[in-house]
């Protein structure tokens, strides 16, 4: 029921334009005759800031010195929260959550009159988002923080409200008060529309938490829920080869970079390679002896005895819970809140892109196929020759082109941040400006306090980029909603412990809203020196616009209730707002904006773009199969079959049954690369979700942006239909609602099994 909005696989009021405090970095205050040319001023100074403090270690820190003299007058804590000023103050405040958390329900459990139970989706809200921000936080903290103190104090205390929320996951009387409300048309009617839905999906939260079932069932739930979390965190930590280790001879792998052959060589003559991690994709890419590409490939996807049990076993416990709460499947449990609703639905979506997508594997196929004949021995395309002669073709891509890719040099880290604060200006209005951190409302000093303005409504979001590598550090791009948006009602604001995190108040109204505080965390390498700033590949310029898009999802969703802001949507609508914004970094028109030499100046020749754009598009029929045949197989596996298959589940049998069936070239029977698959444990059931996201965005891109002709791109008339059909509404609003709107489609608006269909049939070709 209540939501935690972390996401595997989410200037406070007195100030007005937020200030640079440094005397380097000072504008001038205007005058009122002044005031709109110097603001003109003032946006492009903070453009030009933002992109120093990214790219000059010397700018940075005469930026942000202040932030590291700690002034017992002007420390703060965590993310400007009171209470996070020192590691134990994380239990305190914990503490405090769960003693206000329980007033709240107190009052929910006591309420009688109408006023009351008109008040119950707005009261529970609360309660969620009271216990959110302090678990969300906690959960970044024990994740990201450098300090083992910090991580320990936030594992406590997320371990202490965790086990509240499971009791009151499990207090019938929220949910039969909530039930009479709903019920009652007098109470119904006076509610919003973002009311009615925080209902029901609360309600359906109820329904899934086992909260009806009686006691000895009840337990059942929550013995196997907790037996399931477990089993899925040991598949996920032990995914590895049966065998660790492969022994050739040197002369066996030709083709392969000398430099990792000698790293791995037991003797002048051996070599000793892992059959996990990076070296075996790379042996796989360049090794000319295709009976040694067979034997890396077939031992890197034998999983072990133990670890295909874990998987059957997880599989059968889902089964049965699903079966407890009276779903046909765990996949159905799943989907009931999703925009697919039903696995019949999603089957028929990933059967359409399927028949969209044969052409382009049987391309691929035909022109490996050739690039093997050329050799000796049959030409029939096996697994393990896929990536070496799709690697052959993109290299003879590569050589046609007539330039040199030194891409990196046209994207420095500042440039890419200045250059999606202007794309945002330019589509919605909002452009992010460097901000000066407190003491101690940072949790390492590279990170980068940003607050995020718009044009008409002032200070909208507070956004934390951590984007330096570091010791520690989790490695993998991610976005992190800590505190969702929500709009705080003058009965909230009197019972608030006023925590000091970022508000404000719509200029123009009495409306004060708690900003949404975000971090983007990534592992890019700090500047070789003061001269030489980050440089991205274009790889990584996409995934910061990725991530960005979920970003801008919490950024513009700006609920009035934060069980439904930003990115608390549907799993299978999430990825859409991210998945179109890497359409946006290979625009010309958005390149245009930002992509400069970072010595010359000199505008990035587009050329550059068109020849990765196309070696990247060589092969994605391949990469697409293998996304749906992932998907098949994980809707096979939270189908009804763990708990009705004779003789007992198999996840071999299913693995190979869909394989067989759906795959252009056939797996060997010797592997059972199904013990790998750890999107399985996160997913359960919603894999496509992905796939899905990437049809409609390129859809949108298509239809909306104009594939980026004509300036497409950066039109504002585009960006403000996408932000009002889409993104303004988080989980508000049905996702098909959302996705019939932006493209102007009727058809599409209840979604259901044709809906899913005619998505795939549009295809994701990116």
């Amino acid at each position: 029921m209540l939501r935690s909005s972390w996401r595997p696989p989410r200037t406070f009021s007195r100030h007005g334009l937020p200030r640079i405090q440094r005397n380097h970095f000072a504008v001038a205050a205007p005058t009122i005759v002044d005031l709109k040319s110097s603001l003109s001023t003032s946006h492009r100074h903070d453009d030009h800031v933002l992109r120093e403090i990214f790219d000059s270690q010397e700018t940075w820190y005469h930026f942000s010195q202040g932030s590291t003299l700690p002034s017992p007058l002007t420390k703060k804590g965590l993310f400007q929260n009171n209470h996070l000023t020192q590691p134990q103050g994380f239990l305190r405040y914990a503490q405090v959550t769960r003693a206000r958390a329980q007033f709240i329900v107190e009052e929910v459990l006591s309420a009688s009159s109408t006023e009351d139970y008109i008040a119950l989706p707005r009261r529970l809200d609360l309660l969620s988002d009271t216990l959110c921000r302090i678990l969300d936080t906690a959960d970044f903290v024990r994740a990201t923080h450098p300090d083992v103190q910090f991580q320990r104090a936030a594992t406590q205390a997320y371990a202490y409200l965790f086990e509240y929320m499971n009791v009151l996951n499990t207090t019938p009387g929220l949910k039969t008060q909530l039930q009479k409300a709903v019920l009652d048309p007098e109470i119904s009617r006076a509610w919003t529309e973002e009311e009615k839905t925080v209902a029901q999906i609360l309600l359906k939260d109820f329904g899934q938490s086992a909260i009806d079932f009686p006691k000895e069932k009840r337990q059942r739930f929550v013995d196997l829920s907790n037996e399931m979390k477990m089993i899925g965190h040991d598949f996920v930590e032990n995914m590895a080869p049966r065998t660790t280790h492969l022994e050739f001879n040197v002369d066996q792998l030709k083709g392969m970079d000398p430099l990792i052959l000698a790293k791995y060589s037991t003797s002048r003559k051996k070599v000793l390679l892992p059959t996990a991690g990076d070296v075996p994709y790379v042996a796989l890419d360049s090794v000319e002896d295709e009976s040694v590409r067979r034997e890396i490939y077939i031992h890197g996807r034998q999983s072990s005895k133990a670890q295909i049990e874990k998987l059957e076993k997880l599989m059968r416990i889902r089964a049965e819970i699903a079966s407890l709460s009276d779903y046909e499947s765990y996949a159905h449990m799943s989907l009931v809140d999703k925009m697919a609703k039903s696995p019949e639905a999603v089957n028929s979506f990933l059967m359409a892109l399927s028949t969209d997508n044969a052409p382009h594997v049987m391309q691929e196929i035909e022109q490996m196929r050739a690039l093997k004949a050329k050799g000796e021995g049959p030409s029939d395309v096996r697994p393990w020759d896929v990536p070496y002669y799709r690697k052959r073709l993109n290299l003879s891509l590569q050589s046609k082109s007539r330039k040199p890719d030194f891409m990196t040099a046209y994207f420095s880290l500042g440039t890419v941040m200045q250059g999606l604060s202007r794309l945002f200006s330019r589509l919605y209005g909002i452009r992010f400006v460097p901000c000066e951190a407190t003491p101690g409302e940072t949790w390492n000093h590279d990170v980068r306090r940003l607050d995020v303005i718009h044009e008409t409504e002032g200070h909208v979001a507070v956004l934390y980029a951590d984007l330096f590598a570091r010791a520690g550090k989790i490695p993998n791009p991610t976005h992190f909603t800590l505190r969702c948006s929500r709009l705080i009602s003058p009965v909230d604001e009197a019972e608030d412990d006023n925590d000091g995190m970022a508000t404000s108040i719509i200029p123009g109204s009495n409306q004060r809203y708690q900003l949404p505080i975000i971090s983007l965390v990534c592992d890019f390498p700090h500047p070789r020196n003061d001269v030489t700033p980050t440089l991205l590949a274009f790889q990584d310029v996409r995934t910061l616009f990725h991530e960005m898009g979920h970003a801008i999802h919490s950024i513009l969703g700006r609920t009035s209730m934060q069980i439904v802001s930003g990115t608390r949507c549907p799993t299978d609508f999430a990825e859409l707002p991210s998945v179109l914004m890497e359409s946006f970094a290979s625009d010309f028109s958005v390149l245009e904006l930002f992509a400069r030499h970072w010595e010359t100046n000199a505008p990035l020749p587009y050329e550059m773009i068109e020849n990765f754009l196309q070696i990247q598009r060589h092969g994605q029929g391949f990469q697409t199969e293998a996304q749906i045949l992932f998907s098949l197989l994980d809707q096979a596996y939270h189908s009804s079959l763990p708990l009705a298959m004779e003789g007992g589940f198999d996840s071999s049998e299913v693995f190979f049954e869909v394989y067989d069936k759906y795959s252009s070239v056939r797996e060997p029977r010797n592997t059972s690369a199904q013990g790998f698959f750890g999107h399985l444990v996160e997913y359960g059931g919603t894999y496509y979700s992905y796939l899905f996201d990437r049809a409609i965005a390129g859809k949108i891109w298509r239809n909306v942006f104009r594939g980026g002709m004509a300036g497409g791109g950066v039109d504002r008339e585009a960006g403000e239909r996408y932000k009002e059909e889409v993104l303004k509404w988080g989980g508000s609003r049905s996702g098909w609602a959302c996705v019939s709107g932006v493209l102007g489609d009727e058809r599409l608006k209840h979604g259901g099994k044709e809906a899913m269909k005619e998505v795939g049939r549009w295809g994701v070709h990116d």
